[in-house]
């Protein structure tokens, strides 16, 4: 039986790393950890502190999906549910995400990775979307992931075949952003958060959406988000603090805050005084 909590959360410099803890069960995923990730991730969208997040798996796997061995009598509509609300929670984070893949990342496990923004596995790492042995189909979002990261026909084979694939091969096929060697991992992926945590979070925030919606835009519809993003990120402080550390040399110190002076109702001639 698992001790503690099925979901850990650590805060480091702005960086929050949240460890599936079922590692008795290579932490394949229960109601109860559904519903704390749902949690999590939801909290970590709404606390300013959070810059990046961290996704990994305890006891040396990152996960092995849900878990299906466990008896559960809710409906299944509601059960895939709680699989689509953490999918687009995921997703829609607005602070970058990074997945540290040691062992196994199956099914959902699998594509929980790869709704983050980037992956990092060890040489070790195996890959598989199980779905098919299981007499299941793609879910947490594979059926939309997949065929943007490798295409339609590499997609198919994934899913079709339901192959298990090494780290190289995933690597390979733009499923996996780095691959570090295990004992490195953990002081790869520190980094990788600090350097994430330290940039322009509004600008960061911006850009991951662009890039997530970009791919279902007209070369048209691009260009205008482009527009609407930029003249947000002209608002904010960083901007000019970008261009200030520039001037003197300094790494830049960004906090994402609003920049546009506002005058209050008392000095709005139009407005009274506002009392």
């Amino acid at each position: 039986m698992n001790a503690g909590p099925v979901l850990l959360s650590a805060d480091v410099d702005g960086v929050r790393t949240l460890t599936l803890n079922r590692p008795h069960r290579k932490n394949a995923i229960d109601p109860e950890l559904w519903a704390a990730l749902r949690v999590a991730l939801r909290a970590a969208g709404e606390d300013r502190s959070v810059r990046a997040l961290v996704l990994t798996g305890a006891g040396g796997a990152f996960c092995s999906g849900a878990d299906i061995a466990i008896p559960d009598p809710t409906h299944p509509a509601y059960k895939m549910r709680a699989l689509t609300d953490t999918a687009l929670l995921l997703h829609e984070l607005p602070i970058p995400t990074v997945a540290k893949v040691s062992g196994v990342a199956v099914g959902a496990g699998w594509n929980l990775a790869l709704g983050c923004d980037l992956v990092v596995a060890t040489p070790e790492s195996t890959f598989s979307q199980i779905f098919v042995r299981r007499g299941l189909s793609l879910d947490l979002g594979g059926s939309w992931l997949l065929p943007k990261l490798v295409g339609l026909q590499q997609a198919k084979r994934l899913a079709l075949l339901a192959e298990s694939i090494d780290a190289a091969e995933a690597h390979a096929l733009h499923l996996v952003t780095w691959v570090v060697a295990a004992e490195g991992i953990d002081g790869f992926v520190a980094d990788l958060g600090v350097r994430l945590a330290s940039g322009a979070p509004i600008a960061l925030a911006q850009t991951k959406a662009l890039l997530n919606e970009g791919a279902d835009h007209t070369l048209r519809e691009a260009l205008a988000a482009e527009a609407r993003a930029q003249a947000t990120n002209f608002a904010t402080s960083d901007s000019a603090e970008a261009f200030a550390a520039f001037a003197g040399k300094r790494p830049p110190e960004f906090r994402g805050a609003w920049a546009v002076p506002r005058r209050g109702p008392s000095a709005d001639p139009a407005r009274g005084t506002g009392e």
